[in-house]
């Protein structure tokens, strides 16, 4: 991803609309582009302090980015894992009924 296209994620981020495929290379770049990184907390810290300032909370804005980005991993992991494990399922299915036909037919 080109940092054109990761600074135009930066909003969709902020109010978590990414989907999954955009996610990734989001993080990614992110993780890799110091120059992306800045810009991003810049954008939440101006979008979320300015929320903030007016609901009179205390806040720790550079915290509840991190948070925010870790979830984001999160997300993808378990998004990771729930294929691996459906393509698992999937391919025992195909077993069983691989070896059920091949026992009706053998008869």
């Amino acid at each position: 991803m080109e940092c054109k296209e990761a600074e135009k994620l930066i909003r969709k981020f902020i109010d978590d609309e990414l989907d999954y495929g955009e996610s990734i290379e989001f993080l990614e770049h992110m993780q890799e582009c110091p120059n992306c990184r800045e810009e991003l907390a810049i954008q939440f810290l101006v979008t979320e302090g300015m929320a903030n300032l007016e609901e009179g909370s205390a806040f720790d804005l550079q915290g509840e980015l991190n948070e925010r980005l870790e979830e984001l991993e999160k997300r993808i992991s378990r998004n990771e894992n729930l294929r691996y494990f459906s393509y698992v399922a999937e391919f025992f299915a195909i077993v069983l009924i691989i070896i059920f036909l091949v026992l009706v037919f053998v008869k």
